[in-house]
This record gives C-alpha cells, structure tokens and sequence, in this order.
C-alpha cells in the first residue's frame, strides 16, 4: 500500500537545510519526495493512506555508528550504580537490589555504571567496599567506561586471581599497597575474565533482553543500529533472532578480530549482506583503554605524571598482522583509539597493510577509528590519505569534559572530540554514543557537538564546534556510508529506503540549547510504525 506523508517540516538530509512538503511511500521503499503540488494526484487517490505530521519535523531515521546494542538491555537485569555519589551509595544500591531479586546467598551480583571521577572519594571501590555487602557472593562492578572494574574476594576466586597470578597482556591487576594480594580493582584485558566468569552465573532471558535493547534503540528514533566486538555467543542469539524475524531495525556486527576472527567467515552469508535485517560488517580491534580512567594510551604522560602514557593493547607486530589480516579478507576495520599514542599505532599499521596488501580493493574498505578522542591534526591527515572514517564520541565533551581537562590539560583537554577539525579536512564524520557507555541519545550528541559544554557548564573548545546540520549528516548520512549504505540511507531521496523518525521540533531552527530537549515522537522502519510516544 502506498503512503503520504505531508503537513509537517520534511528534512532530507540530501543538501543542506533542504526541506520537501511531501513524502511518498510504497512497500517500504520512498517512491517520491517534492512539493505537495507534486504528489496532488496521490492525495487525491483513496488507496493511498495520508499521513498528516501536523506540524512535526520528519528526518531519516538515525544510524547509530558504533555502539553495543547486545549490551544495552543486559545492563536492566544489572544492578544500575550509575547515579551513585559514594561508596556508601554503591553498598546500598547493591544490597537494595540482591534483596529486591531475591537472590540466594551465592548468586552472583554484576553492576555497572559506577565513575570513580564522580565518586565522593574519588577512588574506584575495591574489595575492601565490596566485600562489606558479601565477601562470599561473587561481586563485579564495572566502570561507566567498560575498560576498569572492581571484584570482591568471592569473584576474584571465581576468577582464579590471587596472589600469583600475572596480569594479562593489556591489563592490569590492582594490589594492597606493598603486598601482591589483588585489590579487587581490574583494568581492560584483566577485566575481561572475571567480568565473564562472573556474569555467565547471572540468570538472563537473553532474547527478552535482545528485544527490550531494540526497543530503546527505536525510542531514540535510532532505525540501523551496531553490535561492536560481537561475541560467538551473542552472534548466535543475533542469528536466531534474524532468522525468526525478531529484529525490529538493522543490525550491523562485528566480531573481535583478536579473539573470534572466524565468526565472520563461519558466516559468509551475512558479511556485507543483509539477512532479516542482520549484517556482518567486518572486524573489531581495540587499541587501548580510556581516556577517563587514564588507560587511554598517549603519546605524552598525563597531567601530573612524571611518565605514565597508559598502555597499549596490543604489540605493534599484532596489531600489523590483525590489520593485514582485516585487508586481506577484504573487510572493513572498526578500530578503538582513545588515545593518540594508539592513532599513531592503528596509521602506521594501516599504511604497511595497504604496502603489502594485493587485494584489488584495499583502498576501498572505509576503516573506521573508533572515539578519536585526543586525535591530532597531522592524525587526521593520514587519515585522509587512506580514507580512514573518523567515528567520534562527541558527549566525551559533556560526560568527562571537565575530567579530560583535569586528567590531559588545557591545551589537550579542550581538543577532545575534535569534530570541527575533522570536517574541515573532508572526512566523512560520524558521531556515536558507544551505548550503553551512555545512553544512545542522538539528540544529546548533536547538542554537545554544537555545543561543547561540560557537566560543569564550562564550554570546552569551543573552536571545535560544529553546525546544527553538520551534526545531523553525522549521525545520518555520513553514519550510513560507514556501512556503505548511503545509497539506501541515511537521507530522504526517491529509492532509498523509507526509514524515519519524526521530532517535536526541528534541530535546525530551535536554539542550540534546546536541541538536547526535542523529544523522538515516532520511528519508523521500512514505513512501518515500530515506535511511537
């Protein structure tokens, strides 16, 4: 059946500021946009529905660059530490919620959200903390970031960490002060495992859980979403889901290219190809930590320290042979760089796999960095040169602003995000939220890439701020072409596929300072409602 859409303020994304009064639609696909004078024969046919938005603005639908849709839903069976602002506060919310599941005595207990920049003792909460709720239980905090984490004695023994044990390559085991008797506090690779161990004891619905991370996706007005570093295991449930028609947008995954390499030609079918809305876009690699939490990996020390840079991921010699890999298989490259020491790594092997690489298309795989967050000027040259995508994590300026400046410096900390340098060098920028890192709000990312202003209230780099319209390409356009679909998405143009989101107010036109308060109203997908308000 064919639909009209009219009535309201239509967006293309296709030039800039350019707006149509009416929309065409049938089978899912948009078959004519223009003027209402252009269409009058279809408002004029009873077959065709008419859809009056009554004012509201329209938009293709967001595309969400890089994120971890898996995760989304899983963080709500979770114990949410997010809000608290001591130790205290983490002890309480965690027997709040054993009590509140009901668990029995040795049921594992995961929570995450905690930042210890935001906390009152402005230290991450070991064992000592933990173990004040159960020394017993197994307990996992993670970090708002993803990349630290916290266990008590229960999880750390559930782990097999203890006194003899060696950190992995890439991690960190945090110690009582002159002894080897672990912590409890974890950085990156040495997260991993008891984060696991811990987590695969915790009862879930995995597929209630797929689908409510759907949804909050769609009420973000978010229609093509991405599964960063996918798991065998989550690819299998993505699959199942798939097959049974159960996705209610696009989802792009990419398994980790260091861990389960396989997973993307053990499915061949999916890679670069949808099936039921489900796609495998190449691989994952991570390069180092955060920022934030100062595993960020720099080539100059921190404020205040003598010579700690962080730390690498990652060999160069790994990481050479990972990106070689990646351009020999023929298949894009979503890489994590926080730090520009880790920019520095990612460039110089990028460069040496395109050297030695015989694949005839190697120039023409659109490699991403992921975050960006303290990337240099002469970074994002290089990056030109190989067609490198630079995906941003814009709200870094709002969340951790004012820590970047604490932890980098003015003169760095004021660059975060560097979004303007970024455009005017011609990249094809995009924005992301890194969900549920934060929560996958286009709306607020747009405000903080015009705005760039901290939690509190200081306007951080103000020289790299972007437009209003600038924003919205990098979460629409520019996002869809990072999955080479800007000739299906990513605007409003005859051909391309009928995925909206229609907004209580238009971007463009409200004050900058209003654009974080727009609400989503409806998403659809493929012309279907698959949200609404």
């Amino acid at each position: 059946m064919k639909k009209l859409y009219f009535g309201g303020t239509i967006i293309t994304m296709e030039q800039e500021n350019e707006t149509v009064e009416a929309v065409l639609i049938e089978d899912g696909i948009i078959q004519e946009v223009g003027n209402l004078a252009d269409v009058q024969r279809f408002m004029d046919d009873p077959a065709v529905e008419k859809v009056d938005l009554h004012g509201l603005t329209m938009l293709p639908g967001f595309v969400d660059p890089h994120g971890h849709i898996s995760m989304v839903g899983a963080m709500s069976v979770m114990a949410d530490v997010s809000t608290c602002e001591s130790f205290q506060d983490i002890i309480d919310v965690l027997n709040e919620y054993i009590e509140e599941k009901d668990l029995g005595d040795n049921d594992p207990v995961v929570g995450f959200g905690y930042d210890h920049n935001f906390l009152k003792e402005e230290d991450h909460p070991t064992k000592d903390v933990l173990n004040q709720v159960s020394a017993e239980r197994p307990i996992f905090l993670s970090h708002a970031s993803g990349h630290m984490g916290c266990a008590n004695d229960g999880a750390l023994k559930l782990a097999g960490i203890d006194e003899t044990s060696v950190a992995a390559e890439g991690g960190f085991i945090g110690r009582v002060a002159g002894t080897n008797e672990p912590n409890g506090y974890l950085e990156e690779a040495s997260v991993v495992s008891v984060r696991e161990k811990v987590t695969s004891g915790v009862k879930m619905d995995f597929v209630k859980i797929a689908m409510l991370s759907q949804d909050i996706y769609l009420e973000h007005g978010i229609t093509t979403a991405q599964d960063g570093a996918t798991s065998s295991e989550t690819l299998a449930l993505l699959k199942g889901l798939a097959e049974q028609n159960q996705l209610k947008l696009d989802i792009v995954a990419y398994p980790e290219i260091a861990t389960n390499p396989s997973d993307v030609w053990d499915n061949s079918s999916y890679v670069k190809h949808y099936q039921n809305r489900l796609k495998i876009g190449g691989y994952k690699l991570f390069l180092d930590g955060s920022p934030q939490g100062k595993t960020a990996w720099m080539t100059k020390p921190y404020e205040g320290e003598e010579s700690y840079r962080g730390y690498p991921s990652y060999t160069d010699a790994e990481v050479i042979e990972y990106v070689t890999k990646t351009v020999n298989d023929d298949v894009q490259l979503l890489t994590h760089c926080n730090g520009d020491a880790a920019s520095d790594q990612l460039l110089m092997a990028y460069e040496k796999a395109l050297e030695v690489s015989d694949n005839p298309n190697k120039d023409h795989l659109r490699p991403v960095m992921i975050h960006c967050q303290t990337v240099r000027d002469d970074q994002l040259d290089q990056m030109v040169d190989v067609a490198m995508i630079p995906s941003i994590f814009n709200a870094h300026t709002y969340y951790w602003g004012d820590v970047h400046l604490k932890n980098l410096g003015e003169e760095r900390g004021r660059r975060i995000s560097p979004a303007r340098s970024a455009f005017d060098r011609g990249l094809v920028v995009n924005f992301h939220q890194d969900a549920p890192v934060v929560q996958p709000d286009m709306l607020h990312t747009i405000w903080c890439a015009v705005n760039r202003i901290t939690r509190k209230g200081v306007h951080i780099g103000p020289e790299q701020c972007v437009s209003v319209y600038e924003a919205l390409q990098a979460v629409t356009i520019n996002a869809a072409y990072a999955y080479f679909e800007e000739d299906k998405k990513g605007s409003i143009k005859r051909g391309k596929v009928a995925d909206f989101v229609v907004l209580d107010g238009n971007p463009l036109e409200v004050d900058a300072l209003d654009i974080k308060d727009i609400a989503v109203l409806e998403t659809i997908k493929e012309g279907k409602s698959v949200y609404k308000k």
